[in-house]
């Protein structure tokens, strides 16, 4: 089948010959994430993505991702917590699509300790993916997860707007002028991000520093895009986070790096969880998903 993992910025598109164990033939990549891609245009965008593989005899297509939420192909209504494997297989919401058969995974739907809904598209197929049965998992990106899983489902869950909150700021504030172009990275300029966020006056006084400090000389260029970062990712952690916590960190080797970091610095036990989850999740899904073609 094809497996293909639709987010806000980005899709990977995954031809998979073992549902079972998720072994990848085939991959692509676009960044015709879902809010690039323009509403009655999804058809279009998935058969220039996968088409090939679709004149190559695949007939089987599962989605995840935010391409299920209401920005994206079609709003599923996600499966609400507690969640297995079988309840997302069951819950698959078909998409109209002439060459193949078109499931989205729905996602999952819970509330915070004060009740305020959380929702989340594409990271339980991670968990799924990545065998985790129980224990804190953490889904770092443009809106991170932190999990809690037990006995294979998951119980609860907390949304941090952590990845889009540093693009926005890095993209269109005051801070754009003081970065050079480089990507942040795990070291110096990081960790003092992260030391920066166990002090008082709050976010929003510390994102006003990183201006000051490249004023002052005392972050260069290619050091405050990984200052900020820092800064943001230690907040988040320390909110997240019970001191001796283990937490399996699973998604993109780099941001599982700067977690990983954060992490291990603020008190917890960080583990990095097993690439390609997104591929094997879709993989184990599709093999209890009742397709008709």
């Amino acid at each position: 089948m094809i497996g293909v993992d639709w987010g806000t910025s980005h899709v990977r598109a995954y031809r998979l010959s073992d549902e079972a164990t998720g072994a990848i033939v085939a991959q692509r990549d676009s960044g015709d994430g879902v809010l690039t891609v323009e509403p009655g245009r999804f058809p279009e965008v998935l058969r220039e993505l996968v088409g090939a593989w679709i004149a190559d005899g695949e007939r089987r297509i599962l989605l995840s991702g935010t391409v299920g939420s209401r920005n994206g192909w079609r709003e599923t209504r996600p499966v609400q917590c507690p969640v297995r494997l079988e309840d997302l297989a069951q819950a698959v919401e078909p998409v109209p699509f002439d060459e193949a058969c078109v499931r989205i995974v729905p996602g999952v739907a819970g509330v915070d300790a004060n009740g305020v809904p959380e929702v989340m598209r594409g990271e339980e197929v991670e968990i799924v993916g990545a065998r985790i049965n129980a224990g804190r998992v953490c889904l770092p990106g443009s809106h991170s997860k932190w999990v809690r899983v037990e006995d294979g489902a998951i119980l609860s869950f907390s949304t941090y707007l952590t990845g889009e909150a540093y693009a926005a700021l890095r993209g269109y504030t005051l801070l754009k002028k003081l970065m050079g172009p480089e990507p942040p990275v795990a070291g110096p300029g990081f960790d003092a991000g992260v030391s920066r966020s166990s002090e008082g006056e709050g976010v929003m006084h510390h994102l006003f520093g990183v201006r000051t400090l490249g004023l002052a000389g005392r972050l260069t260029p290619a050091e405050s895009a990984s200052y900020l970062s820092g800064l943001l990712i230690g907040h988040e952690v320390r909110s997240a986070l019970t001191a001796g916590d283990a937490v399996t960190v699973v998604g993109a080797p780099a941001l599982v790096a700067l977690y990983a970091r954060a992490i291990d610095a603020c008190g917890g036990r960080a583990t990095p969880g097993p690439e390609q989850a997104a591929a094997r999740g879709l993989a184990m899904i599709g093999a209890q998903v009742a397709w008709t073609d």
